[in-house]
């Protein structure tokens, strides 16, 4: 079966979203331009993963390459709308994996769809040369196995500035859930939880 490439690069917006209430989200990365809106589901952590790995790609693109890093401070009309509806899942990511492109000066951001549900996660996910020195690459998955070329994938090519606008929104997004316990540091949900620094009380 061929397998298809979502590509955006650049998109109209690329953000990161959840559909659903705390304790119950779902996690998307959604990519809008040229008319289509593609929207792929993975994990909290990835969402998490994948905000750090940005801003190690950052500094580091900024330290090997001189890169211009925007100053952190967003415009106010940074992105905080909801996800594009209907939000319809394309694929549940595995891997996900960046690089930076030193010819045009942005990031590019991929997400490969996972393998069999048995199957490692993979590393070395962007068909870049790994001894190209006008590269910098980061695998937010460090197995070494290769992934699947018959996996859809969705690939992004993003500036600095829209990079980091979209690291902004995904730690936001991932902040916004349950808040945690005070005694334990589990979440807890409306009703409350099952304290374990309470004996199992109900709190």
């Amino acid at each position: 079966m061929t397998h298809q490439v979502h590509a955006f690069e650049p998109p109209e917006r690329f953000v990161a979203g959840t559909v659903g209430e705390p304790g119950d989200r779902t996690f998307f990365l959604q990519a809008r331009g040229g008319g289509r809106v593609v929207s792929v589901a993975l994990e909290k952590v990835q969402v998490s993963l994948l905000a750090e790995k940005l801003e190690e790609l950052l500094l580091e693109a900024n330290k090997r390459f001189g890169v211009s890093l925007p100053d952190g401070i967003l415009p106010p009309s940074h992105d905080n709308e909801p996800l594009d509806t209907p939000v319809d899942e394309e694929f549940r990511v595995g891997t996900l994996g960046l690089a930076f492109d030193v010819d045009t000066g942005t990031v590019v951001i991929e997400a490969i769809e996972a393998g069999e549900p048995d199957a490692d996660l993979s590393g070395n996910p962007l068909d870049e040369d790994d001894d190209d020195d006008e590269e910098v690459e980061v695998d937010v998955e460090d197995d070494e196995d290769e992934p699947d070329d018959d996996l859809d994938r969705l690939r992004v090519r993003l500036t600095p500035e829209a990079t980091r606008a979209f690291i902004d929104r995904a730690r936001r997004v991932v902040a916004a859930g349950r808040p945690p316990c005070p005694l334990c540091g589990q979440p807890l949900d409306p009703a409350g939880h099952l304290c374990p620094r309470h004996n199992g009380y109900h709190r």
